[in-house]
């Protein structure tokens, strides 16, 4: 186990997950005008409700797509809200949702449960009650806190189960604006009424997602260098985030090592990662790279 969680957050969506389209408004209306929250929480703005526009505000910035300014009333779009809005506005990039995918679940202290169900939770199937029951132990493991509200604890993971899974693949219909776009990437099945987590589509996952993983844990941990079995097993690393097994690990590593982005050494059971010191890269600029390529 990490270090202990201090401060927590549940249902900060507003019960409302991620839809199609919703990060393109949010950016965009964002990028015109800073203050737009602070009118009617930005509804009129957005076109949608006010717990809606709430709930907008809250992924975007738990993204790491907005941030705070010195006018408390106003927002701006941080660095990788103005790459995103550049470079593939209307998110027709899977890296994209990737991108806002490996932010959110890394980010223990704005969306506590995203956190907790995928850099934590060891279940790997469940039913909907039996992930709440989980959930519940997982909070008081990692942040000490055995009274949370179990109303908002169930709606943190009917949001998770909701944003991750499709209920009807065989019906579901891509211009149906309620079913989040993160189902697509294929973190999370239904069948049977269980819910299995599940390694994504690895064609629809680019290298550029674990390196861009790789290059947040040294810069948090404050290392150059960091151990295949972390980067499977700790909490934030590809492993966790992305739900990959070993042997896709070590594809992705090898790639991103011909590339010549990172440097490998698995001699005498070392299994190490080391970071590209000439290009001393950051997480930024490993999102850069990709939408230039």
């Amino acid at each position: 186990m990490g270090a202990m969680i201090k401060k927590i957050r549940l249902k900060g969506h507003e019960t409302f997950i991620l839809r199609e389209g919703w990060l393109t408004k949010g950016l965009a209306a964002a990028e015109k005008d800073g203050t737009v929250f602070s009118k009617n929480s930005g509804a009129d703005a957005l076109g949608v409700g006010t717990n809606m526009a709430k709930a907008i505000r809250y992924w975007m910035q738990s993204a790491g797509f907005i941030g705070k300014t010195e006018n408390r009333a106003a927002v701006k779009l941080e660095s990788l809200g103005q790459l995103v809005y550049q470079k593939d506005p209307y998110f027709e990039d899977d890296f994209s949702y990737w991108l806002v995918h490996m932010n959110l679940v890394t980010n223990a202290e704005a969306v506590t449960s995203w956190y907790l169900f995928f850099n934590t939770l060891q279940a790997e199937e469940f039913t909907r009650t039996e992930l709440e029951d989980y959930m519940l132990r997982e909070y008081a493991v990692e942040t000490g806190r055995t009274e949370i509200p179990r109303r908002s604890l169930a709606d943190d993971c009917s949001a998770i189960l909701r944003m991750y899974s499709r209920d009807h693949v065989e019906d579901y219909d891509p211009e149906d604006k309620s079913i989040s776009p993160f189902a697509h990437l294929g973190l999370l099945k239904l069948d049977g009424g269980k819910y299995r987590k599940s390694q994504p589509n690895l064609n629809r996952l680019s290298p550029f997602a674990v390196w861009y993983l790789i290059e947040k844990m040294w810069k948090e941990n404050k290392t150059n260098s960091i151990s295949i079995a972390s980067l499977l097993e700790d909490a934030k690393g590809p492993g966790k985030v992305l739900q990959l097994k070993r042997a896709a690990l070590n594809e992705y590593l090898d790639k991103l090592d011909n590339y010549g982005y990172i440097r490998l050494n698995r001699t005498a059971g070392l299994d190490m990662v080391y970071k590209n010191e000439e290009k001393n890269w950051e997480p930024q600029k490993v999102a850069e790279l990709y939408y230039e390529k």
